[in-house]
């Protein structure tokens, strides 16, 4: 059986037992695929033969954390093929993945993050019959009120805005399900959007809170970071450093930095295992500083 093929079944049981999204198969399939063309086989591929692909990463220019990812999808495949009875070794067993220091996740400030809203608000309280405006005022409130994945925000079925609930259920990772709440001024812009958007007869029948004519039916994910960047620059902040994914990120400091508990964020990112939230432990390394210096009687006080 070639590697190609193993490929194939390795991704099948990604998909069937795993519930891997489309783009995490995608990215997969091109980690697997380009090692399959440089190593010829991947599947008979031995440690020695691995260990060189994982160096050739580096020389060709990609970063610890490319690398670090790729080696993990190779670990998956071979400890898939070792179940599977297809090979009676895992030749990953003895790599060592690259030195990498854990980047900061990009932000935004509390000041910056209502700056942004108010953009959104004001734009569609000025343009009441615009569907654009209508949108993307929902789709920004939304967002810093869940902290939801870009892909499970475009993708909120319609049944969410219908309710009018102060939480609603969403499927993340894996089909896993987890509660999230909505704060009041999310809800009212989901409910202006709902209304324009019933009232669109291309929009009737659909099972999405944000449809389009897409190839998923839902607005796709780069329409929505392009929308936003544009918002942010009218709103006079850098677009370059605005995506879904920062304003998540913004979510997730602002919680901490006002009292939140790490595992509350973490469940509420939805991040299967505590180590992923912890990016975030230089927030709260923050948080306690200030409540040394604010409340110890021995920290140092302004006269």
């Amino acid at each position: 059986m070639r590697g190609s093929v193993r490929i194939e079944a390795f991704l099948e049981m990604m998909s069937a037992e795993r519930g891997a999204s489309e783009n995490t198969l995608a990215s997969y399939r091109r980690d697997l695929e380009d090692a399959d063309e440089e190593i010829g086989n991947i599947a008979n591929a031995g440690t020695e033969a691995l260990r060189a692909h994982l160096s050739s990463l580096a020389t060709r220019g990609f970063a610890s954390t490319s690398q670090a990812r790729k080696l993990s999808v190779l670990r998956q495949f071979f400890k898939f093929l070792y179940a599977e009875g297809l090979r009676s070794d895992d030749p990953t067993g003895t790599l060592d993945g690259p030195r990498r220091e854990r980047a900061l996740p990009k932000t935004m400030s509390e000041a910056e993050t209502s700056r942004l809203l108010d953009q959104a608000a004001q734009e569609a309280a000025e343009k009441p019959d615009d569907l654009a405006s209508l949108r993307l005022h929902a789709l920004v409130e939304v967002l810093y009120a869940t902290g939801l994945r870009v892909s499970e925000l475009v993708s909120l079925p319609v049944s969410v805005a219908a309710r009018d609930e102060r939480f609603f259920v969403v499927k993340g990772k894996g089909n896993k399900e987890r509660l999230v709440p909505l704060s009041p001024k999310a809800r009212q812009a989901m409910r202006a959007w709902q209304e324009a958007r019933t009232a669109h007869p291309a929009f009737a029948g659909s099972p999405y809170l944000f449809p389009a004519a897409s190839e998923t039916g839902c607005l796709p994910r780069q329409v929505f970071g392009r929308e936003l960047k544009s918002l942010a620059a009218r709103a006079g902040i850098a677009s370059a450093k605005i995506s879904p994914h920062v304003i998540r990120h913004a979510f997730a400091s602002h919680l901490l930095q006002n009292g939140a508990d790490l595992r509350a964020v973490q469940q509420l990112l939805g991040h299967a295992d505590i180590s992923t939230t912890q990016i975030y432990t230089h927030v709260l390394e923050e948080r306690l500083v200030r409540l040394v210096n604010d409340h110890h009687p021995l920290a140092d006080k302004p006269l």
